[in-house]
């Protein structure tokens, strides 16, 4: 769903179609100059590649502010060069795109559930929860008391910092935005 607003409308979390591709305004401010017409700049991300860009809009220029929709997705395999997912609303079966998936991969596993945009019938981006319990598959490096971490292989593939006290076979609570372990389960 999409509908026209004025330069001066745009406020930071918006969706924006700026040519034919959709950004998150990040950022807006109006500019008055001396001379010459005042402007509104604006700091947008692109919701494909994460790119920032700045863009300047005169005022009462007429942008296209779009709607996304937000669904619950739960991971259940890999198939081909895409991830499946199921629609948790609705049941119906999702192929999410590798690059849509990107680093995420790394803490996803079968059950996951997580946030998904679309526009229309395509999907922009996916979001995790913050929290996810993973078993550590392997731990390598130092287990020595001088040690303060090490790393640990989880189940999932992804490799973070651990302290020394944990094991192969230990589940632990991950900040999957921050990449870093929180606590033994």
């Amino acid at each position: 769903m999409s509908k026209m607003i004025t330069s001066n409308q745009i406020i930071p979390g918006m969706t924006l179609v700026v040519d034919g591709k959709l950004f998150r305004v990040e950022s807006s401010v109006k500019v008055t100059m001396t001379r010459g017409q005042p402007f509104i700049k604006a700091q947008l991300r692109n919701l494909l590649t994460e790119e920032m860009i700045e863009k300047n809009f005169k005022l009462g220029q007429e942008v296209k502010e779009v709607s996304l929709e937000e669904r619950r997705l739960e991971y259940l395999y890999l198939e081909g060069k895409n991830y499946l997912f199921l629609d948790i609303g609705n049941l119906d079966q999702v192929e999410v795109p590798v690059d849509v998936i990107g680093d995420k991969v790394h803490f996803l596993k079968e059950g996951v559930e997580l946030q998904a945009c679309f526009y229309g019938e395509t999907i922009f981006s996916v979001e995790l929860p913050q929290f996810l319990e993973l078993m550590v598959a392997k731990t390598e490096g130092e287990t020595a008391l001088s040690s303060t971490t090490k790393k640990a292989v989880l189940e999932t593939g992804a490799v973070i910092e651990v302290p020394p006290f944990i094991e192969a076979g230990d589940v632990i609570k991950v900040d999957t935005r921050q990449k870093e372990y929180i606590q033994r389960i």
